[in-house]
């Protein structure tokens, strides 16, 4: 039995955009998964929470990027979870460094380090509080009446 060639080029156009749609599909899914996940949502939590480094993006707005799933700074292993999320604010932009690690017991998610590197060098440590400047530093009081 013969088939026409016009039947197997429309043959392997179909299979062509089956498997497109299907690799498109799974990018997806993947990207959402990540993203719902608890060691990416304390990560931007902890972001947020950071003014020093919003400021430093010139955000709000901030907006989170896909993961780039071939980077080899994404690995989730069931008990540890190391992910680079890309972020970007009006000034500047970078990747956000974390690594999680689940507890055994109640199976949630703990972040252990989270470090903004931005484009221009600057890297921010979230996980390191720096208390602000005291105002009454370099002030003499001495002279004050009580």
């Amino acid at each position: 039995m013969r088939v026409s060639t016009s039947k197997l080029q429309q043959m392997a156009i179909y299979t062509t955009l089956l498997t497109g749609a299907g690799c498109g599909t799974m990018y997806y899914l993947l990207q959402k998964n990540f993203s719902r996940s608890d060691y990416h949502r304390l990560a931007l939590e902890q972001l947020k929470a950071n003014q020093t480094a919003m400021d430093s993006l010139g955000a709000p707005p901030l907006k989170v990027h896909n993961i780039h799933l071939s980077d080899r700074h994404n690995r989730v292993e069931p008990y540890t979870a190391e992910i680079k999320i890309p972020v970007t604010g009006s000034k500047d932009g970078g990747y956000l460094y974390t690594s999680s690690v689940r507890d055994p017991q109640t199976l949630g998610w703990n972040l252990t380090q989270a470090v903004l590197q931005l484009r221009e060098g600057q890297r921010i440590d979230l996980l390191t509080f720096t208390p602000p400047p005291n105002k009454t530093e370099g002030l003499e009081t001495g002279n004050w009446s009580s």
